[in-house]
């Protein structure tokens, strides 16, 4: 590419997406913390179901707190040696919040118009209906059948399971966010599902209903750090054409 050509935005994202791989070994070098919030504060910016949001990013700051979840996660030497700790959080509830946030959003603005005011409130009240009565622990049963005798039925956001399975499914659009802007700056992670999720969740004082679906190390990789060439299924594979 010629110097005088400018940047596109797909060479930046390629490169962003290639640098990024799981490391598990963390140099002591710290992370600048106006870079850790301008991380956060692109994964926010992340698409949601309804754009509900209903997670939140718990930026492990305290030293002790820090190191209890760190071995809460089973003492992986990703999350002992990482510069900082992120953890997921999700729930329905946090959704429902978020609705009514919107909604406040959509009566006080003065840009919106009439089509969009009434298509946003439309949409809010569907999830509003989805999270409130469809939430109920009732429907499981009714869900458990209707899973078992068609599969596809199986990840609807009904029942107390399935709205915390939505909710952590959207969490987890804004975890790749946060990790493709920390490759983006040079930055590495690593996602962790195994750790104790009631320990972290007693750690942080969680509400009940609260889901953990991951927690992100992020630092700088070690010199040690175990680097192997990629390897991924043939796009064939992958791929489907219809």
């Amino acid at each position: 590419m010629n110097a005088s050509e400018p940047v596109r935005p797909w060479t930046v994202f390629q490169a962003a997406n290639r640098f990024r791989r799981v490391i598990r070994d963390f140099s002591p070098t710290p992370i600048p913390e106006q870079d850790v919030r301008a991380l956060l504060t692109e994964a926010a910016l992340a698409p949601s179901s309804g754009n509900l949001q209903p997670y939140q990013f718990h930026w492990l700051r305290d030293p002790s707190i820090k190191a209890r979840v760190a071995q809460a996660c089973n003492g992986q030497k990703a999350a002992m040696t990482a510069a900082e700790l992120i953890v997921v959080v999700a729930s329905p509830e946090l959704g429902r919040q978020t609705a009514l946030a919107q909604l406040e959003h959509i009566d006080t603005s003065d840009t919106l118009e009439q089509k969009f005011r009434d298509y946003h409130r439309a949409q809010i009240g569907k999830f509003q209906k989805i999270l409130g009565l469809g939430g109920s622990v009732w429907w499981w049963p009714l869900v458990f059948i209707a899973g078992w005798l068609r599969p596809s039925l199986s990840l609807l956001p009904v029942g107390h399971i399935g709205s915390r399975h939505w909710a952590a499914r959207n969490a987890t659009f804004a975890a790749q966010t946060l990790m493709l802007g920390a490759a983006a700056k040079g930055i590495d992670s690593c996602p962790m599902e195994g750790f104790s999720a009631p320990q972290v969740a007693k750690i942080l004082g969680l509400p009940r209903g609260s889901v953990v679906p991951l927690v992100i190390a992020l630092g700088y990789r070690a010199d040690s750090a175990r680097i192997e060439q990629r390897w991924r299924r043939e796009e064939g594979d992958v791929v489907i054409t219809h």
